[in-house]
């Protein structure tokens, strides 16, 4: 091999290497570091809000399983099961499909049901809302309103000011406390 083709390859390595560490680094802020869950997902962000419209045949194949089920195939997990049923914390509810920030700490609220509840989403388009037949129930089903994932319910039964029960599935939620000290209530 002469010199001018080992310059072109070295130059061609170094290339690659500094756009693959910018991409790292540009992404370090958007994903849970460390957390092998969304290494590999390109899709999770928790600063990039544009709509995602893939098929589950995607989410499937970036998604664990459970998660995958739950987001994708609108199941639920089981009552008094998930990790933040009974969390408290400042921070904020990220989907765990995509990042997109839904609740933030202060509009969690203790709730009888099993399931996370929060009385509002951090914006308006944060969520998004369809009619749900399943069940023999005429429910208001809440999706991600970044990537439609199944996230849960909205009750008319919560606390004020807003009267509202977003009833969540934690598997579906990533909570990044601020100061990163999350406690759990007592039983």
């Amino acid at each position: 091999m002469n010199v001018t083709m080992q310059l072109i390859i070295l130059a061609s390595a170094i290339i690659i290497n500094c756009q693959d560490n910018t991409f790292k680094s540009m992404n370090d802020d958007n994903t849970n570091s460390g957390d092998p869950q969304h290494l590999s997902n390109p899709y999770y962000s928790r600063t990039d809000t544009t709509i995602l419209d893939l098929p589950d045949s995607v989410w499937k194949k970036v998604l664990p399983e459970d998660v995958f089920r739950i987001a994708r195939n609108k199941e639920t997990e089981a009552a008094f099961t998930g990790k933040y049923w009974k969390s408290t914390g400042t921070g904020t509810y990220y989907c765990a499909a995509c990042g997109n920030a839904l609740f933030r700490s202060d509009a969690w609220f203790a709730s009888t049901c099993g399931w996370p509840s929060f009385f509002e989403t951090t914006r308006k388009n944060s969520v998004k809302y369809k009619t749900d037949y399943t069940y023999g129930m005429i429910r208001t089903e809440v999706l991600c309103g970044r990537c439609g994932a199944h996230l849960g319910h909205i009750f008319d039964d919560g606390p004020p000011p807003t009267g509202k029960r977003y009833c969540m599935n934690s598997i579906v939620l990533d909570f990044i406390p601020d100061n990163n000290k999350t406690k759990k209530l007592k039983n």
